[in-house]
């Protein structure tokens, strides 16, 4: 018998040999196989080559570069992309002609290189330390003879060190996170601008602009990261803009242009995992002309794009709808009559492109003058002269602009005064405007002086150093982001987070009394109606005003009313003097004139009635009788019909086919088709959404096959459709053998096509034929928020900023389903996987298969057939059934503790204690230790205040008893708010869980648990 030793050595002899095999060198006699698993790995254990399949996706298998043993693969290069196997049959190998080929088991080439045939040297290909796969032809000797192809000068979408890019290489995004195929994003170097470029396909995204010229289109990009991508050839300059990166950063670093169209660096930390150290674009006005030419961005503003005064849409249909891409335009011509016909806006703190030209001036007079004699000229800059070391001033400089203005950004950090030429006429109304303020346009009666604007809205101040509108409101100011003079509004921004229902709330008050001409049209998104000028709020959402139409001006001598026609400087019986119109006038404060008085009007119809021909009345009064007559046939055929409506119903047993004529005003009937027990073709005239036909569906879905499936859920698996024009949506399938599909898909066919907010899934159409039932939605290539937040390679991508607008975005579609729906609703599903992230990484809550609809007086009901996701539902739902509103907030509290932390609640953390993931924070958080809760690959981003908070809000909403957590419109309120102490929570529900079950099952069976006879169905995350 063999001792058991022996079986040790045999063990590790053949480790070491398959070792020895997996070397660093390809040859035409040594192939790697797909069907063996063999890899190369380069010779000190950097990197590894091999056949793989993507992140999540099915049967789709490439050759690519990854970092050896890194968990999850963290993937740098991949040689077919465009065009993968199907199978595992795959062979990468050096062919006869010495060309690197991968071919598939039928002999089919998917990818290769293009070289001349090797004369008679052995062509070998190399797995380098670097990263780098190289082609070089090898002699007799085993001398390499030079690099004829390597990896490096054909990236794919990763940049690493020992790179070098030029203008001949680009950086090619993934199309999304599972498909390594060439996708809408690409990096290069603009060698002709001498900056570094970001495109959309052939559209111009974002750009790194330049330093040379000190201007405010200085470079986004970091110096050292200049220096990296240069290879370390070019020289390094600290740039004071942005944080400087040390040279021992470039270890363990590389460059990625991500499939969500950001250019990121990132360095592995000593947690094995990737931080972004950088990246761009971070913000909507960081796109490369992301509001058109003339058009002004601000990122702090919600609506960041507006035209300068004096400017108007190209395009006013698409500006309306959030295209800003075509720009704005001139009002009036330059150059009109002559140069005193024109103007300039005084703006500061401007970012604009690079200017066209730049000479040397003794005042700012002169360099304005220069502008003014120059038709071509659109603006000018002038910058002071600075001292010189030696004492001596240095010339002054007048820069000139005279191509249309694009890339326009305000409120930059580090921008100089622009000057932006515009026509008089265009700014300058004659009616005793206050002008200009920065960027916008001050229309009477806004008032921000006593010599312009009518007194009684004298509520406006401009900051003329920063070029800022306030609104002054009893003794707080708010700034102006916005003024819309056609719908006699302007909007104003808080300066800390707010919520609809924090009206009642103490703090910063914003008071609108009943005098005031000023009223609140909406904040946090909401139409306020008719409610009360006198309100309060503290808050961070951007709030509408409106104001009442003014009455008439005031004067002081006839001079005064030259501005208005028709008027005349008179006193009231109070003694006060105004603009009065004269007779047969009246005053119209909505025109700002004095128009014709109505009896003038209807006395000059009257007598233009004689003049209309006989013949004509006698046809128009045929016309009316014959109207009238069928008028009168219709409303009795209508009465008749409503009385045999009743029986028809008792009849058929089925909605009428009119429904969709009321569902929108009709609570009750939104509720009966929900509850009825059937879902019948005719039924689908209630739906306002396109009706699919199942054959486009099987075409565009390729008949539903796997490599289009996108994802399985308790309601059937989700494909994505590709129509003919190229349109992507999501067609969600119902399973024939789901139990609950039916009542879900007719949730979600009915209620999501009563919503429309920013944060919910838009509901695109749907399909029913036969057995088949299916929705369609809007395609989300980033799928879900957890595919992020537990993938360890994904999860870099998720920065701190981006988590924390994917919590208030969360919030704010819960609230909209909460309180400003029309229809009021519980979600009773909440959770990361049910939560979509657009092509921006915006939240978009999904799946209403589960929802409830609320009456306007309820707020709690209670149900034998309790429904939800283990580790998510409140337990006051799970234990009795009992659900409200609060059973969404408790989910919520988990997704943003799960946000956060970056780990699962179905997890187990410390396995002595058996703690779930809210145990894990309560305990945490108890000791002061919130901080030990973050994510690491936040550490880099993370807002420590904001981070506290939001852990703090998540332990208030996950607490056992539903009355102690906060509403929706609370937990905006705090999560915005600046307050340095928030409410303390309790002990949260579920603190503790089985450890040796601690992950979700796999099953698609749900586990079922008896309590005081409900049935809870407890569904895994899907």
């Amino acid at each position: 018998m063999l001792p058991p030793t022996f079986f040790l050595y045999v063990f590790l002899f053949c480790s070491l040999l398959l070792h020895c095999l997996a070397g660093d060198t390809l040859t035409r006699n040594s192939p790697i196989r797909d069907s063996r698993g063999e890899t190369l790995v380069s010779n000190g254990e950097k990197f590894e080559l091999g056949f793989f399949t993507p992140n999540g996706s099915t049967e789709r298998r490439y050759v690519g570069i990854w970092y050896y043993k890194s968990s999850p693969r963290t993937v740098v290069w991949v040689a077919n992309r465009d065009n993968p196997l199907l199978d595992h049959s795959g062979v990468f190998s050096v062919d006869e002609n010495g060309n690197l080929e991968i071919l598939d088991g039928r002999g089919r080439s998917f990818w290769s290189i293009n070289l001349e045939k090797p004369s008679s040297m052995n062509r070998i290909a190399k797995l380098m330390d670097t990263g780098n796969l190289v082609v070089s032809d090898e002699d007799d000797e085993k001398h390499l003879t030079g690099i004829l192809w390597q990896s490096f000068e054909n990236p794919t979408e990763t940049f690493l060190p020992g790179m070098k890019l030029d203008e001949d290489m680009a950086l090619i995004s993934w199309k999304s996170y599972d498909d390594p195929a060439s996708g809408n994003f690409s990096f290069q170097l603009d060698r002709e601008a001498n900056q570094f470029v970001i495109w959309k396909r052939s559209i111009r995204y974002w750009r790194s602009g330049i330093s040379d010229n000190g201007l405010s289109s200085r470079s986004e990009m970091p110096s050292a990261i200049s220096y990296f991508l240069s290879n370390f050839t070019s020289t390094s300059v600290r740039n004071d803009s942005v944080p400087y990166i040390t040279s021992s950063l470039y270890t363990n670093t590389r460059m990625v242009m991500s499939f969500a169209g950001q250019i990121q660096y990132l360095q592995l930390n000593t947690e094995k995992t990737w931080s972004v150290i950088w990246a761009q674009p971070r913000t909507r006005c960081s796109l490369y002309n992301a509001c058109g030419n003339f058009g002004s961005c601000n990122s702090n503003n919600e609506v960041v794009c507006k035209c300068l005064p004096g400017f108007q849409p190209v395009s006013p249909e698409y500006w309306n709808s959030g295209d800003n891409s075509r720009g704005c335009t001139r009002r009036s011509p330059l150059c009109s009559n002559s140069a005193t016909s024109d103007t300039f806006l005084s703006l500061k703190m401007m970012k604009v492109v690079n200017p066209d030209a730049q000479f040397k001036a003794n005042s700012e007079v002169e360099c304005k003058m220069e502008c003014l004699n120059n038709c071509q000229c659109e603006a000018f800059s002038y910058e002071e002269a600075e001292t010189t070391k030696g004492g001596e001033p240095e010339s002054a400089t007048c820069w000139i602009w005279t191509d249309d203005l694009r890339d326009i950004q305000e409120e930059y950090d580090g921008g100089r005064d622009l000057h932006v030429r515009v026509s008089v006429s265009d700014i300058e109304s004659a009616a005793t405007t206050c002008g200009t303020c920065g960027t916008n346009m001050i229309p009477y009666p806004l008032s921000t002086g006593p010599k312009c604007g009518d007194p009684a809205y004298l509520n406006f101040y401009c900051n003329l150093s920063s070029g800022q509108l306030n609104f002054k409101a009893r003794g707080d100011t708010y700034r102006v982001t916005k003024i819309n003079p056609g719908m006699h509004s302007f909007v104003i921004q808080t300066e800390t987070a707010d919520s609809c229902k924090s009206i009642k709330s103490n703090g910063n008050l914003l008071q609108l009394n009943q005098s005031s001409p000023f009223h609140v049209i909406r904040f946090c998104n909401v139409d306020l109606g008719n409610i009360s000028s006198t309100i309060s709020f503290t808050g961070g959402d951007e709030v509408e005003i409106g104001w009442d139409p003014p009455p008439e001006p005031t004067c002081f001598s006839s001079s005064d009313c030259k501005y208005w026609p028709n008027s005349s400087c008179s006193a009231r019986i109070d003694g006060k003097k105004l603009c009065l119109c004269n007779a047969k006038f009246k005053w119209d404060g909505l025109k700002l004139k004095c128009t014709e008085a109505g009896h003038y009007s209807e006395k000059k119809d009257r007598s233009s009635i004689g003049k209309i021909p006989l013949s004509l009345i006698i046809a128009v009064a045929l016309i009316s009788l014959i109207a009238l007559a069928v008028l009168s046939s219709t409303i009795v055929f209508i009465c008749l019909q409503r009385r045999r409506m009743p029986k028809l119903r008792e009849n058929k047993g089925i909605f009428p086919r009119n429904l969709g004529l009321h569902f929108n005003g009709s609570e009750r009937l939104v509720k009966d088709l929900i509850d009825s027990d059937r879902f019948n073709e005719d039924e689908t005239k209630a739906i306002d959404v396109p009706c699919f036909d199942l054959e486009s569906l099987l075409a565009a879905t390729d008949n539903f096959s796997n490599v289009n499936k996108l994802g399985q859920g308790g309601f059937g698996p989700v494909y994505k459709a590709t129509f003919p024009g190229g349109e992507k949506i999501a067609v969600k399938r119902l399973s024939s053998g789901s139990g609950q599909g039916l009542e879900e898909f007719k949730n979600e066919v009915v209620l999501i096509a009563k919503l429309q907010h920013r944060n919910l899934v838009r509901l695109l159409g749907y399909c029913v034929e036969g057995d088949e039932k299916m929705l369609l939605y809007e395609y989300m290539p980033n799928k879900s928020l957890d595919s992020f937040l537990f993938d360890r390679k994904l999860c870099v991508s998720l920065d701190w900023e981006m988590r924390y607008n994917i919590i208030i975005g969360i919030a704010r579609g819960l609230l909209y389903l909460h309180q400003d729906s029309r229809l009021r609703i519980i979600h009773r599903d909440l959770k990361s996987s049910n939560i979509l992230l657009d092509e921006e990484m915006n939240p978009k809550i999904s799946d209403f298969g589960l929802a409830r609809i609320f009456g306007g007086n309820e707020t709690a009901a209670n149900t034998n057939r309790v429904v939800g996701t283990y580790g998510y539902i409140a337990p006051e739902y799970a234990l009795d059934g009992l659900f409200s509103f609060k059973s969404d907030v408790f989910s919520f509290g988990v997704v943003v503790l799960e946000i956060v932390s970056g780990k699962r609640n179905t997890g187990c953390y410390h396995p002595e204690q058996s703690l779930s993931l809210l145990g894990h924070a309560w305990n945490l958080w108890k000791e002061d230790k919130a901080m030990e809760l973050l994510d690491q690959t936040l550490s880099k981003t993370c807002n420590t205040d904001e981070f506290v908070r939001c852990v703090n809000v998540g332990l208030l909403s996950v607490q056992e008893d539903p009355s102690d957590r906060p509403t929706v419109s609370n937990i905006l309120f705090m999560l915005g708010s600046e307050t340095p102490t928030l409410p303390d929570p309790k002990q949260p529900a579920f603190v503790f869980r089985r450890c040796p079950s601690s992950r979700a099952s796999s099953s698609s069976k749900p586990d079922t648990v008896s309590n005081n006879g409900l049935t809870v169905t407890l569904e895994d995350g899907r």
